[in-house]
């Protein structure tokens, strides 16, 4: 019985590979600022960290919060946004020349 969740961003990713992904980005000691939990502060590791997060849904939704923050693509708005930014001010300071 395979339910199709289209508007999902967690669909197919296991809790596994979310901690791992968050720890290659954040480190241990990134991952405990931003998510205030002990499994990240004391002797942390990929085993500890999904033990703990499979008994604490509290926990967990703050993980699956951060991945997928972590994870939105940019906009195109954002990058024409950076370009023309970066364009004016190229001539500005031609300007002053």
């Amino acid at each position: 019985m395979s339910k199709n969740q289209p508007n999902n961003p967690l669909h197919g990713i296991t809790l596994e590979a979310i901690v791992t992904s968050l720890h290659e980005q954040y480190g241990w000691d990134g991952l405990a600022q931003k998510i205030n939990v002990n499994c990240f502060k004391n002797d942390p590791s990929v085993k500890s960290s999904l033990k703990f997060l499979r008994k604490t849904p509290w926990a967990r939704s703050q993980v699956e919060d951060l991945y997928v923050s972590s994870r939105k693509t940019p906009s195109p708005w954002d990058k024409a946004s950076e370009q023309f930014q970066a364009s004016n001010t190229t001539e500005n300071s031609e300007d002053e020349l």
